[in-house]
């Protein structure tokens, strides 16, 4: 038996040998964070610029631009060197410092969409009250909760619990370090790990799921009993807001699936495409989704395009 002391590296058993068509896939990847960290910085640049766009909504989207790029950094780069090696370990520390950065992009990505949700709750359903509501204090009280309790929770889950387990091996089947799958490869009892995963998921999880379909419900009271005027603002502001929020909670979908249930009759290739879904995917949707559909941003950026070009 070997402890996690003893484990000096994990080896990533789902890259295969693909020959010259690693560089094509690099090529890819390196054009998918290129993108990715172009759109979200624009984007975040146009919020911090244009005083017009210093509302609550618009400062909830810039804290989810940031975590956008966030996440994808502690993904891509290492995806990038990995695919061109033709050996395929990480060490211990870096393999732990990822599924931290992961893990809480994942959280702070959940909780920020679970706050816009009830800031569109607020200014939908009590217009004439949103504004003493929703204070400037309140989003940067709001903003800083959710990206400290993200970074708490998780480096108790990373350093606490997965860390001091003891281990029997050190391959894990994914293209990417992955908390559940170092748990799996533990042999010292892992109760508490799963103990407080359920905990974690019928509380947190659940709560803020709950507290979506909520609001989302009042909103839709509120667009059947309201004007055109009411129904077409919540239709500009709440369209891009669900389908990003069920964009990622299907990413998520498939990765807990994947990670909890044999797939080995699925080819290998979908199996990576699966599990990468989620943290690809949505920082590339997002920079679309509310860069095109909300009218406002669009007439900001279009107004530094002008000026530029003037």
């Amino acid at each position: 038996m070997m402890n996690s002391t003893q484990v000096s590296h994990f080896t990533l058993g789902a890259f295969f040998d693909t020959g010259l068509f690693k560089y094509f896939y690099f090529l890819i990847i390196l054009t998918v964070y290129i993108a990715i960290i172009c759109a979200n910085l624009f984007l975040i640049v146009v919020i911090c610029l244009s005083r017009s766009l210093h509302e609550p909504m618009y400062l909830f989207l810039c804290s989810l631009f940031v975590n956008e790029l966030y996440g994808s950094t502690g993904l891509f780069p290492f995806l990038l060197v990995q695919i061109l090696s033709d050996i395929h370990t990480v060490s211990v520390p870096f393999c732990f410092l990822q599924i931290f950065c992961l893990y809480s992009y994942g959280g702070v990505e959940f909780f920020t969409l679970a706050i816009m949700s009830y800031d569109r709750y607020l200014a939908i359903c009590y217009p004439l009250q949103y504004n003493t509501r929703m204070t400037s204090n309140k989003v940067t009280m709001l903003t800083s909760l959710v990206w400290f309790y993200s970074f708490l929770s998780n480096i108790f889950i990373v350093y606490c619990l997965t860390a001091s387990l003891q281990l029997c091996g050190n391959n894990i089947n994914k293209v990417y370090c992955d908390n559940y799958y170092i748990v799996k490869l533990a042999c010292s009892d892992t109760t508490v790990n799963n103990v407080f995963g359920l905990v974690h998921m019928f509380t947190v999880i659940f709560g803020l799921i709950m507290l979506i379909l909520y609001t989302y419900m009042k909103i839709l009271k509120v667009c059947f009993s309201g004007s055109k005027q009411t129904r077409q603002k919540a239709v500009s502001t709440c369209t891009p807001h669900l389908a990003s929020l069920l964009n990622f909670s299907f990413g998520c979908f498939f990765e807990i699936v994947q990670s909890r249930f044999n797939l080995k009759s699925l080819p290998n290739i979908l199996r990576i495409v699966l599990s990468l879904y989620w943290l690809t995917c949505q920082p590339l949707v997002n920079p679309l989704l509310y860069g095109l559909k909300m009218s406002k941003i669009r007439l900001v950026y279009k107004s530094l395009l002008f000026r530029k070009k003037m």
